[in-house]
């Protein structure tokens, strides 16, 4: 009752936002008080173009098959019209348990957990629960949550959600709004016949609204949204510029041998405070923190092989200051959210040319200055004309002073 006494307060004439012809706002969508009153809250004024695109017609309950990059605000154009839908028609029996109307599913744990920490801002002022399901974490936790509480948006990694499912603790037969978030990590992390097996459990396309959402629209993808949306609208969304105008990007032609210490001189020489360092493998990511941290410099790993409890424990040694240096995988570093990383550091270069605008994008957020350096040696080299290629810029490639590969003393 709290909740509603506090919108009960609130009107929509205390937020104020002037109408531009170029722009759609919030306000022109005839979204619920108690959804605009979280918007309000967490600043948003205009719609983003991926936003503006697909919420004219998912407001409509029309399926939609999106085309955009992490950052352009896709995850809340997905989350307010699941909400929106949940608000404006609310169940006329009482709730069950563990059977959730809008399900998001998810590549990975952390890109779970930001789509969580999303949606509880946006359902601040209403009655919806909204719950977690993902490896890596307490299990019997997630099932007694599922079991014995309400659940209206449940957001979920396939693996542990097809667990829970195939023994019962999760019902996915009244799901009204299915999201498929970041399609094109899912297929290539082998997630699809998982995903397949949950949506046969959700009620079938024509009695559902399907959202599937892909940084690329290869043929695959485009084969997977005609089999599980029905009439969708396509939209596609080309950033103006696929990398931030906001990051500095330099690359270092250095030899493998060399970049530890490189790394090490960069990271003290410049006095970095926050920075993410990226490597293509498990145990390139462990060697490089266990070297950093026996020069001195505060450093943890974030790995698929690092526990969900740690990570959580990481992530926030990091946001507060506590490490300067977080080394991370693809898989773990997409869909981290961390305001301040001066600096991204690619240890090497990413094979997937996509794999380096999520890797940068990690700095130069919310209109502050970053900059990404790239360690490329020979075999880094053959990667570089496909990113620039990507990004549509030509990068800066230089030799390391002498000064930059001295030993660490």
């Amino acid at each position: 009752m709290e909740k509603k006494s506090r919108q009960d307060n609130w009107s929509l004439s205390q937020f104020i936002v002037p109408e531009d012809p170029e722009k759609i706002r919030f306000h022109d969508l005839d979204l619920p008080d108690s959804v605009m009153h979280a918007i309000a809250d967490v600043g948003f004024q205009y719609c983003t173009p991926i936003q503006a695109k697909t919420l004219v017609h998912t407001l409509e309950g029309k399926d939609l098959t999106g085309k955009a990059q992490t950052g352009t605000g896709k995850t809340a154009a997905f989350l307010i019209s699941a909400l929106t839908d949940m608000v404006d028609y609310p169940l006329k029996t009482q709730r069950s348990n563990g059977k959730p109307r809008a399900l998001v599913v998810a590549p990975t744990r952390e890109l779970v957990m930001q789509i969580a920490k999303d949606a509880a801002g946006l359902i601040k002022y209403t009655d919806l629960k909204v719950l977690t399901v993902v490896g890596g974490m307490d299990y019997e936790k997630q099932r007694r949550q599922l079991k014995e509480g309400v659940v209206d948006l449940l957001v979920a990694t396939p693996g542990r959600l097809l667990d829970f499912n195939r023994k019962g603790d999760v019902d996915l037969s009244a799901v009204e709004t299915l999201v498929l978030d970041e399609a094109d990590r899912m297929l290539s992390m082998g997630f699809i016949p998982d995903v397949r097996e949950i949506i046969r459990s959700t009620p079938h396309k024509k009695d559902r609204q399907t959202l599937l959402f892909s940084a690329t629209f290869s043929e695959d993808i485009l084969n997977l949204a005609r089999m599980w949306t029905l009439d969708s609208v396509m939209v596609e969304i080309e950033p103006e510029h696929v990398t931030s105008e906001n990051v500095k990007q330099q690359i270092y032609l250095v030899g493998e041998e060399d970049k530890f210490n490189l790394l090490y001189n960069v990271v003290r020489q410049q006095h970095l405070e926050r920075v993410m360092v990226f490597a293509n493998r498990r145990d390139v990511t462990r060697r490089l923190t266990e070297r950093l941290k026996r020069t001195g410099i505060g450093a943890e790993l974030l790995s698929g092989e690092v526990s969900q409890s740690q990570r959580v424990k990481t992530l926030e040694a990091f946001r507060s200051g506590r490490i300067k240096v977080l080394v991370a995988t693809d898989v773990a570093g997409r869909g981290i959210h961390v305001d301040g990383v001066s600096h991204v550091i690619n240890y090497n270069l990413p094979e997937d040319p996509e794999d380096y605008v999520h890797r940068i994008g990690r700095t130069g957020r919310a209109g502050a200055e970053g900059i990404s350096y790239s360690f490329a040696c020979e075999t880094d080299s053959f990667m570089i004309p496909e990113i620039e290629e990507l990004i549509g810029q030509q990068l800066e490639c230089v030799h390391p002073s002498e000064d930059l590969l001295k030993r660490p003393s």
